[in-house]
Formats: structure tokens, sequence, C-alpha cells
């Protein structure tokens, strides 16, 4: 009897703290934020967009329903392309130094290759070579790796 009134008590308190509990936590969203919210370089120009305007690259992207048509559409973080910016796409103007695979940049699942884009100048290390540059030395690097294996780096030079 004593056993049976003391469990009684102790599931009905523990019962009121497990709901007092879930009323004081507060809800939260669960809207991701954007990427300058998490700190990419240089996002101060950027904004969510349904495409992908001429002139600009991409960051990250999301699935959502605002940009018409039926079911999820993809939605792009765009920005300018800038020195320094790790972007989904190469971009005119630019070459890159550095790759990554990530989750950030797929469009329909699955992982895809984030790019660290560079303005071109003579003594840097790339990836690939623009014009109105040549290259002075080469080395073997997994940094412009877009699928796995070792890539050539390029020393370049302008000319």
């Amino acid at each position: 009897m004593i056993r049976s009134k003391l469990r009684t008590l102790l599931l009905g308190g523990g019962s009121a703290a497990v709901m007092l509990a879930t009323a004081l936590v507060p809800a939260t969203a669960s809207a991701s934020p954007a990427p300058e919210a998490r700190g990419t370089a240089g996002a101060a120009a950027g904004f969510w967009s349904c495409t992908v305007p001429p002139g600009y690259t991409f960051t990250s992207t999301q699935n959502t329903l605002n940009c018409g048509g039926s079911g999820f559409r993809t939605y792009y973080f765009v920005q300018p392309p800038s020195d320094g910016l790790w972007a989904c796409t190469t971009a005119d103007g630019f070459t890159y130094s550095s790759t990554q695979n990530t989750l950030d940049c797929s469009t329909g699942g699955g992982f895809r290759t984030k790019y660290l884009l560079r303005t071109p100048k003579t003594g840097l290390w790339a990836c690939t070579v623009p014009s109105g540059f040549t290259y002075t030395s080469t080395q073997s690097t997994l940094d412009c790796s877009t699928s796995g294996g070792f890539r050539t780096k390029y020393l370049l030079r302008a000319f």
C-alpha cells in the first residue's frame, strides 16, 4: 500500500516535471539560415533566388516551394563572384585554387564540388590557367580534385 502510494506520487511528479520542461522550451524554426549567418565570405551582397542571374554564382542551395510549379524546386543563394569566395560554380575572370566536396551545392541530392575562387595574378598556385596567363611550375595535388585523385596545380605568371 505504501509502495503503491509512493509510486503514484513519483509518477505524478515526474509527469508534471516533463510537462513543465516541455512548456518552457521555446519552439525553434526549421528554416535554414542564410549563408551570411553562417559566416560565408562576401555574403553581404548575396540573396536567395529561384535562378542564378548572369554574372553571379551561387554558394548554397535549399529546396523550396516558393519558386512555382508543383513540388519542391531549388533555391540558390546567389552573389557576385569575388576573390576568396567558396562558390558552387566557376566564374569568368576567375580561377580557383582549391575544391571541396559538399552538400551545399546539391540541386538533386548527393555531393557536388565547391570551388575557392581566386583572382588570377602572378605567383598564385591555381587549378586552371586563365587566358592572359602562362605557368612556370606545376605540382600534383589533391587540392584541385573534382572527382577524386591527383590533379595538376599551376604557378601562374601573367604575360
